[in-house]
């Protein structure tokens, strides 16, 4: 029953960080800024990104209540609440600031912690479950290409 409870604030939290993070960005991806950028060929369409960012939240949400059941400690809840951070931020300094580098930096730093819960907390208990985040480390490998190429072609 714990982890019933555990998958439903992890779906809480991180649903919530979706929903500040699309109010952070407010009409930016349908403004004449974000219109008028060279963005790379292998943009997805739009539906995409909530189809995919649904599915990611799922996953690392059923992940984390298998991580915090087995490794609840405090330097597990601060790499979380950087995660979230780096993940909510990133609209707001990509879309509200404009700040394509800084936006880039913000992903790359999201990406390599993402990797990181994949890599240190992949032992015996979580062998199998870790692969619950490879939709979010794939993602995230996308969006910050589309990101890179933003920074390096306009």
């Amino acid at each position: 029953m714990n982890r019933i409870y555990l998958i439903i604030l992890f779906l809480v939290i991180n649903f919530g960080g979706l929903a500040l993070g699309r109010y952070f960005m407010g009409d930016a991806v349908t403004g004449e800024w974000y219109s008028n950028l060279n963005k790379a060929p292998w943009t997805p369409p739009g539906w995409v990104f909530g189809a995919a960012w649904t599915l990611i939240m799922i996953c690392f949400s059923v992940y984390l209540s298998y991580l915090f059941s087995v490794r609840n400690s405090n330097f597990v809840k601060t790499l979380f609440v950087i995660a979230v951070i780096l993940n909510v931020s990133w609209n707001y300094v990509f879309f509200n600031q404009q700040f394509t580098t800084l936006g880039f930096v913000n992903i790359l730093l999201l990406t390599l912690l993402i990797s990181y819960f994949f890599i240190t907390f992949g032992d015996d208990k979580l062998s199998h479950i870790k692969y619950l985040l490879l939709p979010y480390i794939v993602w995230l490998c996308i969006a910050t290409s589309l990101n890179g190429y933003i920074v390096f072609n306009n």
